[in-house]
């Protein structure tokens, strides 16, 4: 018998238990099943039945759960890394001194006005060692940290300057003074010298900046401007092409943000600025202000200063005017470069990062909003990204599913999440006009969420934004200090968060060795805000109310998150679009860091399709090379040179390929040779 069930017992699935022979008497009374059935059980049901009823139970208890179209986001994701750094001491600045203005000798008109208009008392730091600078004639080369008062550092010795000269200025006259900025968001250097110049209503200051009709530009240019202030691409415009702009009498030219300018490429429409004004007038007050010193910004300090007195407000050098000779630019130069410059962090403002897989980015980035402009009251947040394409896609997004139209809120509730959200966005691609409003409108709001690219990194005084959030990590350490210093201003208070991938933890070890101390915030606190908003709950009858946060339920209101971003950007083709120009336009940014960080932001330490659950999608789109970006005109590369073609050559079987299908095929043609006799 043993024999015989060993040859009989298929080969991988063997018999579970030893079945009792049947007897002869089971098959005369012919009991159903009785072959199945094991000692003491009752008679097991077909399968059939089976596979029907069950289904049908299911079917009852989940009619009211909703159906979700998204993969797990919590499955498949890399391990977030242990932070393991030494906490360092921040270089910090005393931005306030007890030093009044009416210590300095300036008109008394003026002082009034900084007391009264701008309600200003007491002197910063940069503003203490700068002024006095200024007013005794000299050259300057200002560092400070963003926030510090650096408009009014140069724009309070300019006023007092011209409104004492002897002949009294006409509008007429042209520019006395030429301040050049990096971007169209000049409206804080416009706003101070216009309170500056209420008293002194002689003086006319102007603005010129691409985006306007150039026509109204020269008439006001025709009229006359005594203090111009200009962004350099602009100025160069004019130069080239209106004839009445001159600067015979130009004797002050302040460079603001020396380093933006310079990162933005006008170092050749600076020097065409400067071969300019050297060709009307050689001798002027020259003045450059700067956040970060950089080997561009001590190049451009060798050009266009003469003799300055070098000032920095970190406390290494507090108190301290230097006179900065060739020999100590040449040292200052090597030894601040980007990879060995310290930066100034303002005292009050607290810098945070947390590490987001790619595919939580986006739900986690919801959360953190959810929290602090929902929840939360009396926050204003700016939030960075790498391109315009994303600013576009993402404040569609944010607005149709975070700020809730009235389909999304439970009627009859007055609970926090009927409150709305007010979204902007700020990049390079809108109209000039537009830019403005959005700028305005934030300007003056009392919460808010501005998403923008680097376009508002610099030069922009935007007063009670709260919180900073970069999305994408800048490509320098520099550019993070700039993003961060749109909060924290002038002694305020002031938040930052940096979001970081996994593969991107050494960005933090990069930034503490610039003694810029962040600490981290868990990505499970920031989606435990999804808790407080019951519009995310998934909903299962017979469940009891949860108490506290618990993890599998922060989960779940994550995934019901992510599948409503998922379904409206799978709702119409545009959107779908939008989504995959969005995708396509932050792979480019990604591809574009420096050298030196190749290591930590590398395009092959990326997965595709993690990244684009960031962006709605549900799967890695394909032929993401043949969508064009958007709001930008497709750009044909001028044909390079045959020089340039030889000079990018390297070795002789490279440049005998060249040759040879440069010219193989007009050897050999016969046309080609009567063409060219």
């Amino acid at each position: 018998g043993a024999l015989k069930r060993k040859l009989q017992s298929p080969q991988g699935t063997p018999p579970v238990k030893q079945q009792r022979k049947p007897s002869l008497n089971t098959f005369r009374k012919g009991a159903p099943g009785a072959d199945t059935t094991d000692r003491g059980n009752p008679p097991q049901r077909p399968l059939g039945k089976n596979k029907k009823q069950l289904p049908d139970k299911q079917n009852e208890s989940q009619k009211g759960r909703p159906f979700v179209k998204t993969s797990s986001l919590f499955k498949n994701n890399p391990d977030i890394p242990e932070i393991h750094r030494k906490a360092v001491q921040q270089v910090q600045e005393n931005v306030f001194t007890t030093d009044s203005f009416g210590q300095l000798d300036l008109h008394p008109h003026l002082i009034s006005t900084i007391n009264t208009v701008l309600n200003i008392s007491s002197m910063t730091s940069v503003q203490k060692q700068t002024i006095p600078v200024l007013l005794q004639g000299r050259d300057a080369l200002v560092r400070s940290q963003t926030g510090s008062g650096k408009t009014l550092a140069y724009g309070i010795p300019l006023v007092q300057s011209l409104q004492g000269m002897e002949s009294k200025i006409q509008r007429s006259d042209g520019p006395y003074a030429l301040v050049l900025v990096p971007t169209r968001e000049v409206e804080e250097s416009v706003l101070v010298l216009f309170s500056f110049l209420q008293p002194f209503t002689w003086i006319v200051p102007g603005v010129l900046m691409g985006g306007e009709k150039r026509k109204s530009e020269k008439a006001r240019l025709r009229k006359g401007i005594n203090i111009l202030i200009s962004t350099p691409g602009r100025l160069v415009d004019h130069i080239k092409s209106t004839e009445c702009i001159h600067f015979r009498r130009t004797q002050w030219l302040i460079i603001d943000e020396a380093d933006r300018i310079l990162d933005l490429g006008f170092e050749k429409d600076v020097a065409v600025i400067l071969n300019t004004l050297n060709a009307h007038r050689e001798t002027r007050q020259n003045v450059l202000l700067s956040a970060t010193l950089t080997e561009g910004v001590t190049r451009l300090a060798d050009i266009s200063l003469n003799d300055p007195v070098s000032i920095s407000i970190a406390d290494e050098v507090q108190k301290v005017l230097k006179p900065a000779s060739q020999k100590d630019r040449e040292a200052s130069s090597s030894s601040n470069c980007m990879e060995q410059e310290n930066f100034a962090v303002p005292e009050k403002l607290k810098q945070y990062f947390v590490m987001v897989p790619s595919k939580l980015r986006l739900v986690t980035l919801a959360a953190f909003i959810l929290g602090k402009c929902k929840f939360e009251k009396h926050h204003k947040m700016i939030i960075f990204f790498s391109s315009c394409e994303q600013v576009e896609f993402y404040y569609d997004l944010l607005v149709k599913v975070l700020a809730g139209g009235p389909e999304l809120e439970q009627p009859g509730r007055s609970s926090p999440s009927s409150v709305s959200l007010q979204f902007l966005r700020l990049h390079g691609d809108m109209e000039q006009e537009e830019r403005t409003e959005v700028f305005q409108e934030f300007l003056k709001s009392k919460t808010g969420v501005l998403l923008c690219t680097d376009v508002a990194a610099r030069g922009l005084d935007l007063p009670q934004v709260t919180w900073i959030v970069q999305c994408n990590a800048p490509a320098s350490p520099a550019e993070y200090i700039h993003r961060i210093g749109r909060t924290a201003r002038i002694g305020c208070h002031g938040n930052s968060l940096l979001v970081l991938a996994p593969s991107e933890a050494g960005y933090v070890s990069l930034l503490a060795s610039h003694k810029i101390n962040v600490s981290e915030m868990k990505m499970e606190k920031v989606l435990t805000n999804l808790m407080k908003d019951d519009r995310f709950k998934l909903h299962r009858p017979g469940r009891k109310k949860s108490c506290g946060t618990n993890p599998q339920e922060v989960r779940e209101r994550a995934t019901v998150l992510q599948s409503k971003f998922e379904s409206h950007v799978h709702s119409s083709e545009g959107t779908l679009r939008w989504a995959k120009k969005a995708l396509q336009s932050f792979l480019c940014a990604y591809t574009t860091y420096p050298r030196n960080l190749k290591h930590i932001f590398h395009i092959k330490s990326l997965h595709l399709g993690h990244v684009a659950k960031s962006f709605g999608l549900r799967d890695a789109p394909q032929n993401l090379t043949a969508l064009p970006t958007a709001g930008s005109k497709k750009k044909t590369k001028p044909r390079p040179k045959r020089s340039d073609l030889l000079r990018k050559t390297h070795g002789r079987r490279r440049l005998a390929e060249i040759l040879r299908s440069e010219y193989s095929s007009g050897m050999d043609s016969k046309v080609r040779r009567k063409k060219k006799r």
